[in-house]
């Protein structure tokens, strides 16, 4: 490699160049910004009609191209003005599959300079109603699964709603996307601010309540620009150049757009750079297999799961995968094994990993290529304008090698907690923003990611804050105590387990305790595992839970659990 990481990022952010850094006050802190980056979304998704007639979103057997949806993008903004007299930080829910619709909900909320609310798919009816209480939508844009778990709380609070798909009868007071949009429609423009809100993304609660991340134009744009200029980072230290004869850039989208990958560094890098998206309505190894052979995909981006499962499919080797150029993501550490089978897999492209949060817009270190075959337990080196430390207890840089809380700096961070400003500063401390995951950086600059703060588990890219379920299940009649805590799994890195002490005399099976919890969180929360002890679960001098030493003991099969398929 002709130049060292810290030399190419210097070059490329140099004055004059694109990717020039300046300093600027943020939110009342200096740090680095992107000087040429726009001034708000609005002009991102404006500059999309630029591709016209360019494939832009494959489904099913649908096509669009960026004009078409660039039509739609406009008749929604007009409806959401005219119809709903959304203004400026008003906040609109969406709520659907990965349909286009989604695409397009998310442009036309937040070039009007509203706040786009991304529900996740999997809620019940009373995670939903939260969110949209939570938030103060004051519209949902949604399909029939999500309509009939928000109808009535819509009503009552007088929520407008927009159906898209309609299979099924309408219920009144719900407008239809096909029926109602006003097509032909001028955009009716915003007035927006860099530090504006644009969007609010759930992420799971330690408290069982979801916490609502709130993200200004400045920081998703900082995101978008900081991936690129990665890119730009890694092709200058090795010396690649365009190739002319080479297939133009494409995504598949197989994670959930309302999961930060799914939506800024997937789905708004093909606005950004008008590149074809191919969508997926839910995730199958064998469909995104024949999807990426028909349409000559080349980027790949989701969870270590998802690549596990596409390279070890029994008819892997059936399908042309010649356009594949990058292949990986982030959400979770990936084996090594499956660094090494990746790499050999795909003749045109290599594996690659993302470490980066719903808090940091999806940005922060990255590993791809020849450095992450060399190092392929690390997520790879951090990129400007971020910053990374790693600290102890006290909150003290530590120096390299040392083993402590991974903190990130910089212009991709949330501005904070939709009203949450107790868990804000928890959170972000002197513009610095704490993960909760325990690392350590190598003399190289290598991040490694060992361990977590956070009584979390990771299942398949999916944070499961173990309180929550907790929660939900200390609401049995017959549940005296209660520990949830991650094992093992080879597909989806963990999987959620629980131990549970009954009250004295009461009798309770692990069925009784899934019959229990159906419904009443989202299903992949609910555990996998159940033990019931006949003791009291063990705990330390304060009180807490040992859950690494249940988790050792499960691992070692020294509890009778009752496992569900």
């Amino acid at each position: 490699m002709g130049n060292s990481w810290d030399d190419a990022s210097a070059v490329l952010t140099a004055p004059g160049q694109p990717f020039e850094l300046v300093d600027a006050v943020v939110n009342g802190i200096t740090m680095q910004v992107f000087k040429n980056a726009p001034p708000h979304l609005g002009h991102v998704f404006a500059a999309a009609r630029q591709h016209g007639d360019i494939p832009f979103l494959v489904y099913e057997d649908e096509r669009w191209t960026f004009a078409e949806a660039m039509e739609r993008v406009d008749a929604l903004s007009c409806h959401l003005v005219n119809t709903y007299g959304i203004k400026k930080g008003d906040r609109v829910a969406v709520a659907m599959r990965n349909y286009p619709e989604w695409v397009m909900s998310f442009a036309a909320i937040i070039s009007v300079g509203a706040v786009s609310v991304s529900m996740n798919s999997w809620w019940t009816a009373d995670e939903m109603q939260f969110a949209l209480e939570d938030s103060g939508a004051k519209v949902l844009i949604c399909d029939d699964q999500r309509l009939a778990l928000a109808y009535s709380f819509c009503q009552k609070q007088k929520i407008a709603m927009l159906l898209v798909r309609a299979e099924k009868d309408v219920p009144a007071g719900v407008d239809q996307w096909e029926k109602d949009l006003p097509l032909g429609s001028t955009h009716p423009g915003a007035d927006i601010s860099p530090d504006d809100d644009a969007t609010i993304l759930y992420t799971s609660g330690t408290t069982g309540r979801p916490k609502g991340a709130v993200s200004t134009h400045r920081a998703i744009i900082s995101a978008l620009m900081g991936f690129s200029l990665r890119l730009a980072v890694d092709n200058l230290r090795e010396g690649s150049k365009p190739d002319p004869n080479a297939l133009p850039t494409s995504f598949i989208l197989i994670v959930p757009l309302f999961h930060v990958t799914g939506c800024i560094p997937v789905m708004m890098s093909c606005w950004v750079a008008g590149l074809k998206l191919v969508i997926m309505y839910k995730w199958d190894a064998e469909k995104a297999l024949e999807l990426i052979s028909r349409e000559k995909v080349t980027n790949f981006v989701g969870v270590p799961t998802q690549s596990w499962d596409l390279v070890n499919h029994p008819r892997f080797n059936e399908f042309d995968m010649s356009s594949m150029r990058a292949i990986g993501g982030g959400g979770a550490p990936a084996p090594a094994a499956l660094v090494d089978k990746v790499s050999k897999s795909f003749t045109g492209g290599g594996p690659q990993l993302g470490y980066g949060m719903t808090e940091t817009n999806a940005f922060g270190p990255g590993n791809r290529g020849a450095d992450y075959i060399a190092h392929p337990t690390s997520t790879g080196r951090t990129c400007l304008p971020m910053k990374l430390e790693v600290r102890d207890e006290e909150l003290r840089a530590l120096p390299v090698g040392e083993r402590g809380e991974i903190w990130f700096f910089g212009p991709t961070l949330i501005r904070g907690y939709w009203n949450r400003p107790d868990a804000t500063a928890e959170t972000i401390v002197d513009g610095w923003l704490r993960s909760g995951d325990i690392g350590r950086v190598d003399e190289d600059g290598f991040v490694y990611v060992e361990d977590r703060v956070k009584d979390m588990i990771l299942r398949g890219g999916d944070n499961i804050f173990c309180a929550e379920v907790e929660s939900a299940i200390y609401e049995h009649p017959k549940v005296h105590e209660v520990a949830v805590f991650g094992v093992p799994h080879e597909r989806l890195g963990e999987e959620v387990a629980v131990a549970i002490l009954p009250n004295d005399g009461a009798q309770l099976t692990a069925a009784e305790v899934w019959d229990f919890l159906d419904g009443k969180i989202a299903s992949y929360k609910i555990p996998t595992h159940v033990v019931i002890m006949k003791e009291a679960l063990p705990r330390n001098a304060a009180g807490k839970f040992l859950k690494r030493e249940l988790q050792d003991t499960f691992v070692k099969g020294g509890f009778v659990a009752t496992s569900r398929s």
